[in-house]
């Protein structure tokens, strides 16, 4: 038993396997803390693209100096995931939690003071490392803490969090950058995690309540070091190969990547049957639910990750804009995505969790092709032709992101909570690296910025549409919840 001081109430219950027994047990502050915590990784994802000419300006980097500052930060944080999420499982949640918050905040410290491009670029790698401890934490927590209707409630605002920080990053970076608040210029995009990352920090142990698996499972170490250097090998050249004209190395590391991942998912197999402790349980792909709502999310954040991209490229470059111009147009998205994330647990609730991302799914497809119309049909005209696709993208976002995490994760057993949730980071990162890639082979492929843009969302949109009818008959049904009356 345990026992959790929520603020001006004690309320003892049952941990058992990580789990709550009582959802309205959890503590008030639970969801302000982690989700906080959420933003500020989603926001540092997306920031630093705004801030890349100042920095170049600024400490002189190189071309390669200025992709590392950017690809630093991805590499570390999809490596990391997995492990991250057994040592969760291991050590406690809140504390690896807690750990990841305060390396966050002294490496987003070590960004905003750093005296040259390559302290920078280390700065950001440790970054990513620390968001890495964070990520399957907040996923494992809202998993264990929150079960029916409360669960719901609170993925639909995590799926809210991740959704503003990307949409809105690269504005919020503007707006900074253009404010140059004490002088600081760029450097402001990371110094304003220290007061917000300290102010979390300081509610964590009152706020979060502990958890981790029953039976502190071991490190495994060949598990580690195998998926380790599967990911990097897999996401470094998804990262530097586009920019880079895909030199052999690259290949190299792809193929290497697939002989260290079969490796590894045999390894789990092995371990998993030997009753052993696994990185990743391979019984969580016994269900249905899990592996073919894994599939959707990859899909999915591979597309909006490259169409997040191709975006700001066609706004910053087909349309002349700044980087505030262009986040003031990405408001359109988020305006959309506000409408309807934080109202899909009651959609889902309503409908099925299935239902609902298909719907979404489509409704992305449409803003998709509403988009190309209006690249198409008006490309000397204003860029807020642009805006009707991009709300109804936005609406379909919100019916998406939240519900395909939910089902993914309500398909594992709460005492596999870490180990799903360092997966399913996973499978969000390696998506989006995955997607810039392939769709730069398209935007950079077909010549004038308008036809890139309008080629590019015409196969993003084509995806969708088909995973949408895959998906829609292969995710169970089970999970709506009947109305009351």
């Amino acid at each position: 038993m345990s026992t959790v001081l929520d603020g001006s109430t004690r309320s003892t219950r049952s941990t058992r396997g990580g789990r709550t027994d009582d959802a309205a047990a959890a503590p008030r502050g639970l969801l302000p803390v982690v989700l906080t915590a959420t933003f500020m990784t989603a926001l540092d994802v997306f920031v630093v693209n705004v801030a890349v000419p100042s920095v170049q300006a600024d400490l002189g980097a190189g071309p390669a100096a200025v992709q590392w500052v950017v690809a630093g930060f991805g590499l570390a944080l999809a490596a990391g995931l997995v492990t991250a999420g057994r040592l969760g499982d291991r050590y406690g949640r809140r504390r690896v939690f807690g750990l990841g918050l305060a390396l966050f905040t002294l490496a987003s410290a070590g960004c905003g003071l750093a005296p040259t491009a390559a302290a920078l670029v280390g700065a950001r790698v440790a970054q990513g490392l620390a968001a890495a401890l964070m990520g399957p934490q907040v996923l494992a927590m809202l998993r264990t803490a929150f079960s029916g209707a409360a669960q719901a409630r609170a993925f639909a605002r995590y799926g809210l969090t991740m959704g503003l920080g990307a949409v809105f990053g690269q504005l919020i970076g503007g707006l900074l950058i253009r404010a140059d608040v004490l002088g600081l210029g760029w450097r402001s995009c990371f110094l304003i995690n220290l007061p917000v990352g300290l102010a979390a920090l300081g509610l964590v142990r009152r706020c979060l309540p502990e958890s981790r698996a029953p039976h502190r499972p071991g490190l495994d170490p060949v598990g580690v070091l195998l998926v380790t250097g599967a990911l990097t090998g897999l996401v470094l050249p998804l990262i530097q190969g586009p920019a880079l004209g895909w030199p052999l190395w690259t290949w190299c590391c792809l193929g290497g990547s697939l002989a260290l991942l079969a490796g590894f998912a045999a390894h789990q197999h092995r371990a998993t049957r030997a009753g052993g402790s696994p990185l990743v349980d391979t019984r969580l792909f016994r269900s249905r639910a899990f592996g073919t709502g894994l599939l959707a999310q990859f899909v999915f954040v591979l597309g909006q990750g490259s169409f997040f991209l191709v975006l700001a490229l066609h706004l910053q470059l087909g349309r002349g804009l700044d980087a505030l111009g262009a986040g003031l147009v990405f408001t359109a998205i988020g305006l959309g995505y506000l409408l309807t994330s934080n109202a899909t647990h009651r959609v889902t609730a309503r409908f099925g969790g299935p239902r609902t991302i298909a719907a979404g799914g489509l409704l992305m497809a449409a803003g998709l092709a509403l988009l190309a119309l209006a690249a198409y049909g008006v490309p000397a005209g204003s860029v807020w032709w642009l805006a009707p696709g991009l709300f109804v993208d936005g609406v379909g976002m919100g019916l998406v992101i939240a519900p395909v995490t939910a089902t993914v994760l309500a398909a594992a057993e709460p005492l596999l909570a870490g180990s799903a949730a360092g997966v399913v980071s996973t499978v969000q990162q390696v998506g989006g690296a995955l997607g810039v890639a392939l769709i730069g082979l398209v935007y950079y492929g077909a010549g004038a910025p308008t036809a890139a843009f309008g080629h590019s969302v015409l196969a993003l949109e084509l995806v969708l549409v088909a995973v949408v009818l895959t998906e829609r008959w292969r995710l169970p049904h089970r999970h709506r919840t009947p109305r009351r009356h």
